[in-house]
């Protein structure tokens, strides 16, 4: 295996909003860093799909629903989402203004043009938070993918995000019924009592199996009706 296989090429690095983001190429794989911490990269995929999977059948078959995927990351979640015909509205948070560019018209297109292209589906590049308490849309599920998990967030302004404040927020974007997913590096108890606390029902984790280590999660949550 040549050297230049082992080492990271960055394709691109840019100061956003909220600090450095880098996009390199390792091999055949793009990785997203955001301020030194590894977000994620195209290796896999599987628990972004869950994330999205596990809300949509939380629904329990409403008619042409409506999903807030917040963060953009390499697109797995919004392909998978547009992938699937049972989704009505589609709408992205991103605060990352180089994400969106590295999808519209960088290396990370190649996942993400047709889903970009499709008619239901809206990039909004704003800060989640700031959104899920100022807009006055609603939804019928909201995917969180934005941090490694709720005890591991890329940035000290997420961490409110996943506390009972920063919940009530989220289900305030939330109509009755509505499904809170969120995805996790690893699990985390403290976070499924925290979701309780904050009036969500029928609060769940789903593990992704994997060959070792940790596993991925989803954390659920539906805001009563």
């Amino acid at each position: 295996m040549s050297l230049s296989y082992d080492i990271p090429e960055v394709l691109d690095r840019r100061e956003g909003p909220h600090g450095e983001v880098v996009l390199r190429r390792h091999g055949e794989l793009l990785q997203i860093i955001a301020n030194g911490c590894f977000l994620m990269d195209t290796s896999d995929g599987r628990s972004e799909r869950l994330l999205v999977d596990l809300a949509r059948d939380a629904l329990d078959g409403r008619p042409e629903p409506s999903v807030l995927i917040g963060g953009l990351g390499v697109g797995f979640s919004l392909a998978h989402a547009a992938g699937d015909p049972r989704w009505g509205r589609i709408a992205v948070v991103e605060r990352e203004p180089a994400i969106i560019d590295w999808h519209r018209r960088g290396p990370l297109a190649a996942l993400s043009a047709a889903a970009l292209a499709d008619p239901r589906t809206a990039i909004l590049e704003t800060d989640l938070v700031t959104y899920v308490n100022e807009t006055s849309d609603t939804y019928d599920a909201l995917c969180l993918d934005i941090d490694n998990g709720p005890d591991w967030t890329v940035t000290e302004s997420n961490d409110g995000l996943y506390s009972a404040v920063g919940l009530a927020g989220c289900a305030r974007v939330l109509r009755p019924g509505g499904v809170l997913a969120v995805w996790s590096a690893r699990p985390s108890p403290e976070f499924e009592g925290t979701l309780r606390n904050a009036g969500f029902r029928q609060v769940r984790t789903e593990e992704v199996p994997v060959a070792r280590g940790v596993p991925d999660v989803v954390h659920l949550g539906v805001r009563p009706g």
